[in-house]
């Protein structure tokens, strides 16, 4: 009887062990890459001001793209107390053509935001108290997007504004700041509103 059992028990493990060894296959489907970021090499912030004065047009150019040559960047020169509409608009200069990134940005508003910091980079001023920005556009979510924002200057002062476009995916909700998802471009533009 002990000799009949034998291969039957040799039978039954080896079944167990293959059975055991085709369920450990990796069923998961690959976890989706992540969409290649675009690049961006330029970033043009056009303000235009309520009633009269002179449209002012800043741009921010890295053609090379991020750890290459430093960027050029202008000089947003504000008239005091004055109202601003403000856009901006983003493009790959790197190609030929140039590849304008705005509308893609506008499609997909619900995974990017842009910031505006204003930051006071000249000793003594207090470009903070003179500067405010706000979000005119929002994305399909009702969230910002901040493509056109209202610019208000007050008193003559100095400083910067930083702006950067954050692709946040998914995690872009109603509280997600600055520091959600990955940055896309940041620029730093100069303001002396005098």
């Amino acid at each position: 009887m002990k000799k009949l059992f034998r291969p039957y028990f040799a039978f039954l493990m080896l079944g167990s062990l293959l059975f055991t060894a085709a369920s450990c296959g990796d069923d998961d489907p690959a976890p989706d890459e992540e969409e290649d970021q675009e690049l961006i090499t330029t970033a043009t912030l056009t303000l235009v001001p309520e009633g009269k004065g002179q449209t002012v047009t800043a741009t921010f150019s890295d053609p090379d793209g991020p750890g290459g040559t430093n960027a050029t960047i202008e000089t947003l020169n504000l008239a005091p107390n004055t109202t601003y509409n403000a856009a901006i608009t983003f493009s790959d200069d790197s190609q030929t053509p140039p590849v304008d990134i705005t509308a893609e940005i506008e499609a997909e508003g619900d995974e990017h935001q842009i910031f505006y910091e204003v930051l006071n980079t000249v000793s003594g001023q207090n470009l903070q108290e003179n500067l405010a920005v706000t979000n005119r556009n929002n994305d399909v979510n009702g969230l910002p997007l901040g493509l056109t924002a209202t610019v208000t200057t007050e008193n003559t002062s100095s400083g910067a504004l930083r702006v950067t476009l954050k692709h946040q995916g998914e995690k872009k909700n109603a509280s997600s700041g600055i520091s959600v998802g990955e940055t896309d471009v940041q620029a730093e533009f100069p303001v002396v509103i005098q």
